[in-house]
C-alpha cells in the first residue's frame, strides 16, 4: 500500500486527500509542509499532498517555492475541495456573555497562517481584541486548544479536528466566502493509478533570456495563435539574480496533444529555458 505525505493529522489536507484517494493508501501526517516535501523527495513516502492555491488568499507562495527551489518532485494530479473553516474553543463564564458579541470573551485564536484572510469578516467583527498566534496548521491550533482548556484561547480549524481532539464547536464556517475552494497537488516520483479525468493540465516554468525585448510577448504569443488556454500565469523571481523572474505557467492542456509540444518548442526556440513541472489529471470538486 503506497504512503501519502499530508500535513496533519485532522487539517483540511487531510479531509481533502482522503475525500480524494479513499483508504487504498497509507496516510502519514507531518507537523509541517517542509517535512511533507521532504519525506515524499527522500522516498520516505511514496507520495506527497501539498496545497497550492485558495479561492480567497490565492497561491500558496511558500508551497510554491518549495516545489521550484527545494525538491524535484513531478505534479501527479490535482483536486478542488471546499474550505470551511470553523471556530472551536469552550464556551466562556456564564452569565457574563455579551449580547453584542458573544465570542467576547476570546483573547487569543490559533490557527495557521493564511486564516485571517479567509476569515477576515467574522474576526473584525467578533475576534477583534483577540491576538492571533500563527502555528504549523489548523489542527494544531486545535490540539492546543484541547490541552490548555482554556476559555480564552480558541482555534479557527476543520470539523474533523473539533471531533478528534473532543473541542466544542462554537461557530460554522466562518469564512468570508461560501465557495471557498483550495486546490491541492499530489506530487511524488512515481505516477499513482487515479481514476480518469477528462481535464489535464501541464504546468512550466518559463524562464526569458535575458535583455530580450518582448520576449513575455512572444511567449505569449505561442500559446495564443494556437488557441491554448493557459488557465494561470504568475511571475516570480529566480532568486539567482535581482531583476530575474521566472514565469509559473498552467495550462489547460496535455503534452501527448499536437500543438503544445510546438508551443513548448517555439518558445525554447527564442532562448527560453523550459521546466516542465507535470503534466496531470485535474478533478473538479463533486459533492
Amino acid at each position: 500500500m503506497k504512503r501519502v505525505a499530508i500535513l496533519g493529522p485532522s487539517t483540511f489536507s487531510e479531509e481533502a486527500t482522503r475525500h480524494f484517494l479513499g483508504e487504498d493508501f497509507t496516510y502519514v501526517s507531518y507537523k509541517l509542509i517542509s517535512e511533507v516535501f521532504n519525506a515524499t523527495s527522500s522516498g520516505e513516502t511514496d507520495l506527497g499532498v501539498i496545497p497550492i492555491e485558495n479561492t480567497l488568499e490565492g497561491s500558496v507562495h511558500l508551497h510554491v517555492d518549495w516545489l521550484v527551489h527545494e525538491v524535484d518532485l513531478p505534479i501527479r494530479a490535482e483536486w478542488v475541495f471546499p474550505i470551511d473553516m470553523n471556530l472551536i474553543g469552550y464556551s466562556g463564564p456564564e452569565g457574563r456573555a455579551d449580547e453584542s458579541n458573544p465570542f467576547g470573551y476570546i483573547r487569543k485564536v490559533l490557527s495557521h497562517h493564511v486564516v485571517p484572510a479567509q476569515c477576515s469578516r467574522f474576526m473584525k467583527q467578533y475576534l477583534s481584541g483577540a491576538e492571533f498566534e500563527q502555528v504549523s496548521s489548523t489542527a494544531e491550533g486545535v490540539r492546543i486548544v484541547s490541552s490548555l482548556q482554556d476559555p480564552s484561547v480558541a482555534a479557527i480549524g476543520t470539523a474533523i479536528a473539533s471531533t478528534n481532539y473532543g473541542v466544542p464547536m462554537l461557530q460554522k464556517e466562518i469564512q468570508d466566502h461560501k465557495d471557498n475552494m483550495t486546490r491541492f497537488l499530489l506530487v511524488g516520483k512515481e505516477a499513482s493509478e487515479l481514476k480518469p479525468s477528462e481535464d489535464m493540465k501541464t504546468t512550466i516554468l518559463v524562464t526569458l533570456p535575458e535583455d530580450y525585448p518582448g520576449a513575455l510577448h512572444q511567449v505569449l504569443s505561442a500559446f495564443a495563435w494556437r488557441r491554448i488556454n493557459l488557465s494561470k500565469i504568475e511571475s516570480k523571481p529566480t532568486k539567482k539574480k535581482l531583476g530575474t523572474y521566472y514565469f509559473y505557467i498552467d495550462i489547460a492542456g496535455s503534452l501527448d496533444s499536437v500543438l503544445l509540444p510546438s508551443a513548448i518548442q517555439e518558445i525554447e526556440a527564442i532562448g527560453c529555458q523550459v521546466r516542465i513541472l507535470g503534466c496531470y489529471p485535474s478533478y473538479p470538486y463533486k459533492n
